[in-house]
């Protein structure tokens, strides 16, 4: 299921079912999962693995080297899970040494055209990155998050899962979980409802985390009065648990 027009390393491994679409170049040190389409004019480099029923569209380019001026050559990863599409011109590069080492991409993610993953990234699964929207270098998203077209992320950004990410946003501090954001730079305008809903949040479940928002960001309390107040209730409601977790940890100050 190679196209004789596809060039593919001896030291790739591909499982037997795999299709390669014609002048598309498959490097050493690949790994591809069974069920996996690769078009026309998509070029793959390794070390890069990539899972089971992927669809990976033309001029994609995936797991090429990191755009840092500070790698020099090393052996670093890309990981890819099973079931994601990877539209036209999508890029995924390889990690560095000055993080993990790997770009960690989980399943069933669309990444519409143009869509860019940089380096040292890690994303979740059942997310969606509209046209153009890109990430730069060690950001962290979560999972269900939906990133609108053009919209970029600073690196080192964190973006919790469910969030909304609207297109043209410009986000430069992290993004807690079900926060819907806009604007440049990015600020939080609602919870993502409708899209808990469509997961199957019950609307209690809906209704609390719209109070733990309104608590953060309407009640007039400084940050650490409202988490206070939060995690009190938190044990007996996961959801809620997971808001207050993220802005706890939070590394570079959530959006307000």
């Amino acid at each position: 299921m190679i196209d004789p027009h596809a060039i593919v390393s001896p030291r790739a491994h591909l499982a037997a079912d795999v299709s390669v679409g014609p002048f598309s170049v498959i490097g050493p040190e690949v790994v591809i999962g069974p069920g996996t389409v690769i078009g026309p004019h998509v070029v793959i480099n390794g070390p890069t693995t990539l899972g089971a029923d992927n669809r990976i569209f033309q001029f994609a380019s995936l797991g090429d080297a990191p755009q840092d001026k500070k790698y020099h050559g090393e052996p670093t990863r890309l990981e890819i899970g099973d079931r994601n599409v990877f539209r036209e011109n999508t890029t995924a590069n390889r990690g560095t040494t000055h993080d993990r080492g790997v770009t960690r991409i989980g399943h069933d993610n669309l990444f519409m055209a143009y869509a860019h993953v940089a380096h040292d990234c890690t994303v979740g699964s059942n997310t969606v990155f509209a046209n153009c929207a890109a990430l730069g270098g060690h950001v962290e998203i979560g999972d269900w998050v939906i990133l609108g077209g053009l919209t970029a992320v600073h690196q080192f950004t964190k973006v919790g899962a469910h969030a909304f990410l609207a297109g043209g946003a410009i986000v430069t501090r992290d993004v807690p979980p079900y926060v819907m954001v806009a604007g440049n730079p990015a600020e939080p305008h609602a919870v993502n409802s409708e899209g808990l809903k469509r997961r199957g949040f019950t609307p209690e479940q809906v209704r609390n985390i719209r109070n733990a928002y309104r608590t953060v960001y309407r009640s007039g309390l400084r940050l650490v009065e409202a988490l206070e107040q939060l995690e009190a209730d938190a044990p007996e409601r996961p959801e809620i648990a997971l808001f207050c977790a993220f802005i706890r940890t939070s590394g570079r100050s959530i959006v307000r």
